[in-house]
């Protein structure tokens, strides 16, 4: 086998979003050749690293009755009891929230972190902050998913970051979804939030990195009383 098979065979397929950008990466790498060739090298690592995140690997998502599986790539930035989008409508009283941020070398495909069906879809336009920040639940843009479930509703929220500006989802209201598999995607840095019962037993902890579809969150079947702080 050859280097450039072995290459081939360990890289991971490219979501068919990200071709168009892959595309007008490289259109502009031949322009800046075209300007001096140190700016090209430029172009050419940019459009590398512009297919890199696109990238769309194959996951192996563990199913148990009440197993909730991490819906993006990334790290564990909060785990707490929170409020959840009133567009959601999830209810009046706090959730546990765990939210996962996704910096721009993170895999930006989403996953369900449950199987059920999407009861609702929201969308609701916003600004542009830090991902990270706690408010940004709140002030930025988002697409907003409830999973009902034959016991829960599940809330899932993808979050825009400061270099997003689209979110696409795969994704329809009534249709089904099966843990870990592809609702939608965001380009270029951002976050999911996840809102479960508030008794429900966390399994991750902040600063943790997880796998979309691949690393357990959370236990629906095991609830108990916690204690958190709200954000």
């Amino acid at each position: 086998m050859s280097i450039i098979d072995s290459i081939k065979k360990n890289m991971a397929p490219i979501h068919q979003e990200g071709y168009p950008f892959i595309g007008i990466f490289a259109l502009v790498t031949l322009f800046l050749f075209w300007l001096a060739r140190p700016l090209g090298w430029i172009g050419v690592l940019l459009t590398c690293w512009c297919a890199y995140f696109f990238r769309d690997p194959a996951r192996v998502t563990p199913v148990g009755e009440g197993l909730v599986v991490s819906p993006a790539d990334g790290r564990v930035s909060q785990v707490a009891l929170a409020m959840p989008p009133r567009e959601l409508n999830l209810g009046n009283e706090a959730l546990l929230r765990i939210s996962i941020f996704m910096s721009v070398f993170d895999v930006h495909v989403n996953r369900a972190p449950v199987a059920g069906v999407i009861s609702k879809i929201a969308y609701t336009p916003g600004k542009f902050l830090n991902a990270d920040l706690d408010k940004a639940s709140e002030d930025n843009e988002r697409n907003g998913l409830v999973i009902t479930t034959p016991m829960h509703s599940i809330g899932v929220v993808q979050i825009a970051g400061l270099i997003a500006r689209r979110i696409v989802s795969f994704k329809r209201e009534g249709q089904p979804l099966e843990a870990g598999e592809r609702f939608g995607l965001i380009r270029f840095g951002s976050r999911v939030d996840v809102y479960l019962p508030a008794n429900t037993r966390p399994l991750v902890s902040e600063g943790q990195t997880a796998l979309a579809g691949e690393t357990v969150i959370a236990d629906l079947s095991s609830q108990r009383t916690l204690t958190f702080r709200k954000g």
